[in-house]
């Protein structure tokens, strides 16, 4: 039913790996996409790099890999920039503008952005629904 699995997240004890091991096993292709080595949910993908899965930062790369399978290779895209930071909302108060300066592209944990800005957890907690509401930022962006 498929030719390869797509690992973008996942843990050391994750159901995501089992199904990278599964896949393996039939003799599909396991790609997996790389994470930051501080941050917990990219152990099992970096592990999945070091035994053999290929790398994939894109649509592109499993397209390249598997394009010769499926069918004739299609022109290679120029490579995607990176995202850039999110622009705050026109209405952007003092909090969620520091909020914004602390959010990166690893998630960064609720408690870590009460700690850094010395503002309450009713008050982050509002800022950052305020900013998801707006469209400032991706709820994936904090834990």
């Amino acid at each position: 039913m498929t030719r390869g699995v797509v690992v973008v997240e996942a843990t050391l004890n994750s159901g995501s790996l089992i199904t990278a091991r599964l896949a393996g096993e039939q003799g599909r292709d396991v790609f997996a996409v790389p994470g930051s080595p501080l941050d917990p949910r990219a152990k099992g993908t970096n592990g999945l790099l070091r035994q053999g899965a290929i790398l994939t930062e894109s649509a592109e790369d499993v397209l390249a890999h598997l394009g010769p399978q499926l069918f004739a290779p299609a022109p290679r895209m120029p490579p995607e920039r990176p995202p850039a930071a999110p622009l705050p909302p026109e209405n952007t108060d003092a909090l969620q503008a520091e909020i914004l300066r602390r959010l990166g592209p690893a998630p960064v944990e609720i408690d870590e952005l009460i700690r850094l800005t010395g503002a309450s957890p009713a008050e982050v907690s509002a800022a950052l629904l305020d900013l998801e509401f707006a469209g400032g930022i991706n709820p994936a962006s904090w834990v």
